[in-house]
Order: structure tokens, then sequence, then C-alpha cells
């Protein structure tokens, strides 16, 4: 076995490697090449790439399928670009615009992984006759019996785990991660070793259809109906302005909401059939549980196996803050999470992703969408109040 936990001498390997143009994938590509494996790069054009997305930071335009070209060149690989405008499109660009005018916050990054890169693509390496399928994400996987299970990567900093928590088992078997057991200047340095031109690219930026990452631009182009006007509401009722669409605001916004009380104000709840804004004060935000839908379990026993009383585990509801102790309930079909320290500011939509401990070992047990919240009693019970005033409005 070589280091990739694959059979077979590497010269008689083939890795398609999923290119995006950016260091990561590029020193992944060369990593390899140099391995002896077979590689052959694959970039996906996901999205428009006229002016508007030529922008440092960007990922899948015009001039990142250049530099994955030039890349491929230099490391002597094939290298093949795939039109998935039109799949990204469907897959991932308009449910996140539909979740958005619901009142949620999407993270379309995952829908990505799980849609274009982890299904699509890893389909269409397969058919090139590879025996794996390597990304730049920094994210471990191991072998685990018969199967492989995820781990955080070495650089905490740079973990992507809660962006690839909806990979399943099948997807995990056939990817590899060779930037896992790495730093990013580790990885830069590689680069530059190698001779590539990206060495010192800037790495991508917020979601890569977003240009300059104004959400509410490209909804309003692809939903104009979100950006009805509506009340701005107090959680204690009160009307307190106006507001020129949902799709401005999100859950623990703070500025910019448009209306003062005197005392501070952030966005508690998004009302999209009624289109309103709750505000009210910070401590209407905090949140001890969460249920949620579409849950991928990567865990050894079954979801089901998990005793009454729940299991400990530790949960990440954002990407850029560590895991935190939490306990995962599954009864009755439904699956919800205790945050034992709480959290501010949760909104539909987002993740909840599920570790064994907050270490950089730590395994990955999966996750799912924030279908709903439960706040503190009192703010629970006003935005209750709230919700009958709608539906009898």
């Amino acid at each position: 076995m070589n280091n990739l936990d694959l059979p077979g001498k590497p010269e008689d390997t083939r890795i398609v490697v999923a290119m995006s143009g950016g260091v990561d994938s590029s020193v992944v590509a060369g990593i390899l090449k140099r391995q002896g494996y077979d590689v052959v790069g694959v970039t996906l054009q996901l999205y428009d790439h006229g002016a508007s997305t030529h922008r440092a930071g960007s990922c899948c335009a015009g001039q990142d399928i250049e530099d994955a070209r030039r890349v491929s060149e230099r490391l002597g690989i094939p290298h093949y670009v795939l039109d998935y405008e039109a799949r990204f499109r469907e897959a991932v660009i308009d449910p996140f615009a539909a979740s958005y005018v619901s009142g949620e916050t999407p993270i379309p990054c995952v829908s990505c992984n799980q849609t274009v890169k982890f299904a699509d693509l890893l389909q269409t390496a397969r058919d090139l006759g590879a025996d794996a399928l390597a990304t730049g994400h920094y994210i471990r996987s191991h072998a685990n019996g018969a199967h492989r299970a995820l781990f955080r990567p070495v650089d905490t900093d740079k973990d992507q785990s809660y962006f690839l928590f909806a990979t399943t088992q099948e997807q995990i078997d056939y990817l590899r991660f060779p930037l896992g057991g790495l730093t990013k200047p580790e990885t830069r340095a590689i680069a530059e070793e190698l001779g590539l031109t990206v060495a010192n690219k800037q790495d991508s930026q917020d979601i890569c259809f977003v240009p300059q990452g104004k959400y509410s631009d490209i909804i309003s182009k692809l939903k104009p109906e979100a950006a009805n006007p509506g009340d701005i509401v107090h959680i204690d009722g009160r009307v307190l302005g106006r507001h020129e669409g949902i799709v401005h605001y999100t859950i623990g916004q703070r500025r910019g909401i448009g209306v003062a009380t005197g005392d501070p104000l952030y966005v508690i709840h998004l009302d999209a059939k009624n289109a309103r804004v709750i505000v009210g004060p910070r401590e209407a935000l905090e949140t001890r549980k969460v249920y949620l839908r579409n849950v991928n379990w990567l865990g050894d026993d079954a979801l089901e196996s998990i005793p009454q009383g729940g299991v400990e585990v530790y949960a990440k509801v954002r990407s850029t803050r560590p895991p935190r102790p939490a306990v995962l309930h599954h009864e009755g079909g439904e699956t919800w999470v205790e945050l034992v320290d709480g959290e501010s500011g949760i909104a539909p939509g987002q993740a909840c992703v599920l570790y064994s401990d907050d270490s950089n070992t730590a395994r990955v047990f999966g996750g799912g969408f924030i279908g709903r919240s439960e706040r503190a009693p009192q703010a629970e019970a006003m935005l209750k109040r709230l919700a009958q005033q709608g539906q009898h409005a």
C-alpha cells in the first residue's frame, strides 16, 4: 500500500485531480505527479466568467481556468475543462436563491460539494478510469475498517471539514485529500519548489458566484419578488419601520438595520411569509437547541442506536469557530443537538457539523442542516406570539 492507501504501484494508478486554478489543488496535482501517479487534471467551468467575476479570490472562473491549464502544462499532465454551468445553476445557484428568499442562510459550498464536485465530477473520474479523485481541501481521511473516515486537518486555521460534512461514505472511500497533513505555508512552499505560477495566488473569498460578496444583488436578479418591502418589527410586537426586502438582512445582523430605539438591535428572525424582519436585543439570539434536516451520519454505529438521553459530541455551527461541547439526540426519526455553551445568531439553512472532540485529530461524524432552533423560553414565547399575529394578519 502507498501513502494514499491505494493498491498497486503509483505508475499504474490513475488519479483525477479537481483543479480550481488555485494554489491548493495545483500543489495536489504536483505532489501526486512527483510521486509517480498517472495524474489527470479536470477543471469545472461553473458559472459565467465575464467581467463581473474577474476578481481576485474567485474560483472556477475565466482566469482560474487559464491558471489551471498553465499549471497542468508545467507539470506535464493532461488537463480537461468541463462545462458544468447549467448543472451548477440547477444544483447550487437556484436552490441557494430559493433558500435565501425563504429567510434561510444557505451554504452553497456544501451543495456544490454534494452535487457538482463529489457526485458529478466523481462519476467523471470513474469514467476516466481513475482509482481516486483528489482535491485540495484541508481535511484528512484514513482507513477505518473496510472504509475510510474523515478527520480534521493539521492546519485547523484552514479546516474545511465544515463544508464537507455531507460527503457520503461511498464518496469518502473514493476521495483523497493530500493536503490534510500540511499547513498552508508548507503548501505554498511546495508550489514555489515546483515552480508553479500560482504559488502566491490569493485564496478564494466569499461565494464564487457572488461578486464582492453582495448576496442581495444576485438574489434580486434571480428572484425579483424577494425585494418586496415589509415591516421591521420588534420582538415585543412594535412596528419600528419598513424595509426594502428581507434579502438585505441576515440573522444576527447588527449594523444597517435601518431603525433605532436607543438600545442595540439585532435581526432575530426573518418572517419570509409575511415579509417581516424581526429585531430585538442580543439575548434573544441565544440558542441552546437546533433541529437538523438532511442528516449525513458518518459514525460507526447507526444514528438509530444513539441511547435515550443522547451522546456527547462536539459541534460547529459556523465554519470559523472551533467545535464546542454538545449532546446529539435522535428519537422518533428526529435529530437535534443541544449546545452546551449556547450559541448566538444561528439561522435556518446553516450547517451543524459534529465531531468526536475539539482537537486537530478529531473525527468528523457528519452533521445536518439546521431546520429550526430553540431560543431562551421568553424569546421563544414572543416569537410564537408574533407568528400567530402573522397568521391572522
